[in-house]
């Protein structure tokens, strides 16, 4: 069964890697990809034009400060005299040599030579033949082709890097920064953070976390929660499917994966505290990494002042580990058969998948304790596959609808969140191995492994549905959010594309 529940769509970023590979049948002899972007040029003379190309680089290095007042640019479709004339204006004594055949670069067989044209540009002389007249340099760009560019620059530099040929890596990802430059809105955010991960991953410069930063994370998810109902969602819907499953217990025990600041739990007691016949007692066990070890008891602290202020009996206890695999079952002290036990992980289990078996340790680990659910948040995204490319045209995709959909009023709260994401994009562009611990997975492949784990899915419920979908509907800005239900899960996205997806399990207990 699927049900949708849409708001007013609004536009969104929209990238298209296939546009990459269109309108062969119009090349006629000249590179299909430089013609998508209206250059023509033969694929014959690609070594010469980056022999060119290349040499306008370095002469820019130098400085412009010689460059003719008189010069207006704009956009040939002769790109290979554009640049001749640049280079003549730049450096007038500059030798037109053409490179060897051993050239590093080897263009024509490059996708990425597509984003090479940095702007509209020709030149075009004196209206007088005989009276130079000085006016202002100027460029003209036109946003929506020059956003079509900015794409194809990324996807070209992503495709460089997979084949390690960096030097041209190089010169396309500072195109990258020219073009993002002149873009505006989510376009601009999304374009600028995925070429810091090129150029880190180009230059070896990578993105690491660090004690320092641990409490600066835990900040930029507070905003985040508050900025947009990404976190909101994941923690109501995990909560609901919580309180069935809790419905009749007197002793309840929730192993939270991953408390960070919380934020799930308030919720939670003052439902618990509402039901019908009393609540009943309440014992959290907060996991965290070793960075974050005397914040989770601060945490565990103010939640239990709550639990006391609304007559909940609560009890709390901390583990701190250096990794969610290293979790063995006798650190959760389960009280068999006199506690109904939840499992909750939110954001938490896509990164296990940098060390093989971690995942298989974990859910051996819960399957030992018996629980009556496991509740499941995910990114709904394909950023695990071997293929650097895909990976990057993929998080491409998802990072624009993310970045579009916290569009509005400037904020601390939107900044921040901003942030958040970015520092993803960061590790999932930059980094490799067990350095890459954003690798989030769809919900078809957790369903595969959590099937293969001895587990079977827990239908969420209508009730959820429906209460998820009202809490959109009173969400400032929520227009272009939509929840979907499928298959007893439950899906919030953007405009057409599901982004998180929260699911229940229990044991598949046979015979």
């Amino acid at each position: 069964m699927k049900r949708e529940h849409s708001h007013r769509e609004t536009s969104s970023v929209k990238v298209d890697s296939s546009s990459m590979t269109a309108n062969k049948e119009e090349a006629g002899g000249f590179d299909e990809l430089l013609v998508v972007l209206g250059y023509k040029v033969r694929s014959s003379d690609m070594a010469d034009v980056a022999h060119k190309l290349e040499q306008l680089e370095m002469v820019l290095d130098d400085g412009i400060s010689h460059l003719s007042d008189d010069t207006v640019h704009y956009n040939p479709s002769d790109l290979s005299g554009w640049v001749d004339s640049l280079l003549f204006d730049l450096n007038p004594t500059c030798d037109q040599v053409k490179p060897d055949q051993d050239s590093e670069y080897e263009l024509s067989a490059i996708p990425g030579s597509a984003a090479y044209p940095p702007g509209k540009r020709t030149r075009t002389g004196s209206d007088s033949p005989t009276t130079t007249t000085t006016t202002r340099s100027m460029v003209v760009l036109d946003s929506q082709e020059t956003g079509v560019r900015l794409v194809h620059a990324l996807l070209a530099c992503a495709e460089a890097v997979q084949q390690n040929n960096l030097k041209l890596a190089d010169v396309l990802v500072k195109h990258v920064g020219l073009l993002a430059s002149s873009q505006a809105g989510a376009m601009r955010k999304v374009a600028t953070y995925f070429a810091e991960g090129l150029a880190r991953r180009i230059y070896r410069i990578y993105p690491h976390d660090d004690v320092g930063l641990s409490s600066f994370s835990d900040t930029l998810q507070i905003h985040f929660y508050e900025s947009c109902p990404y976190l909101k969602f994941a923690h109501f819907t995990a909560n609901q499917a919580i309180l069935e499953s809790f419905a009749t217990a007197e002793k309840v025990h929730v192993i939270d994966l991953g408390l960070n600041q919380g934020l799930q739990w308030p919720a939670l007691i003052q439902a618990l505290a509402l039901r019908p016949g009393g609540p009943p007692d309440f014992r959290l066990t907060g996991i965290g990494s070793s960075l974050t070890g005397q914040s989770i008891q601060e945490v565990g602290w103010k939640l239990g002042q709550l639990a006391n202020a609304v007559g909940v009996n609560f009890e709390f206890k901390s583990i701190v580990l250096n990794s969610l695999s290293d979790l063995k079952p006798e650190m959760l002290e389960i009280r068999t058969g006199s506690e109904s036990i939840a499992v909750n992980s939110v954001f938490e289990l896509h990164r296990l998948l940098a060390h093989p078996g971690s995942i298989d340790n974990i859910l051996f680990t819960i399957k030992s304790i018996k629980p009556d659910i496991i509740t499941v948040v995910e990114q709904e995204a394909d950023h695990n596959g071997s293929v650097f490319l895909d990976r990057f045209t993929e998080s491409l995709h998802y990072y624009s609808s993310l970045f579009d959909s916290l569009e509005g009023p400037p904020s601390q709260d939107r900044v921040m969140s901003e942030l958040y994401l970015g520092r993803q994009i960061l590790n999932l562009v930059a980094c490799e191995g067990e350095d890459r611990v954003e690798r989030h997975e769809t919900l078809v492949q957790w369903r595969n492994r959590f099937s293969m784990g001895g587990f079977k899915p827990v239908n969420i419920g209508s009730y959820a549905y429906k209460q998820a979908s009202m809490l959109l509907a009173l969400y400032a800005g929520a227009d272009g959010y939509k929840v979907e239900e499928h298959e007893g899960c439950l899906l919030l996205g953007w405009q057409t594309r599901p982004l998180i997806a929260t699911s229940a399990w229990r044991l598949n207990r046979v015979g």
